[in-house]
């Protein structure tokens, strides 16, 4: 592995999720000007989130599933639409070459 490739910058950092305000506490080299006093007293730099596991709608189980069926079935259309339409188009091109 090469040497010095991470930064050596880590300290503790306040996370806060900006849709739903929750926060929680780790280590990161995140650069951020602002600060927030954390559970224990202590002030740590602040890093707002726009989304996060709290409000990701993956973990909090509001996912919505797309109709793949329905998706299929319409590709499935278009493709015999073009497929007929082909065929009609070749029908009339053999037909000119016969009547010459």
């Amino acid at each position: 592995m090469k040497a010095d490739t991470h930064p050596k910058s880590y300290k503790l950092t306040i996370f806060r999720d900006s849709a739903s305000g929750q926060m929680f506490l780790t280590k990161s080299c995140a650069h951020t000007s602002l600060t927030a006093k954390w559970e224990d007293g202590q002030e740590y730099p602040l890093y707002l989130m726009g989304i996060s596991a709290f409000t990701h709608p993956f973990y909090t189980g509001q996912q919505k599933f797309v109709d793949t069926a329905g998706r299929v079935d319409k590709f499935q259309q278009r493709a015999a639409k073009t497929a007929a339409a082909q065929a009609a188009k070749a029908d009339a091109e053999s037909s000119k070459k016969k009547k010459k």
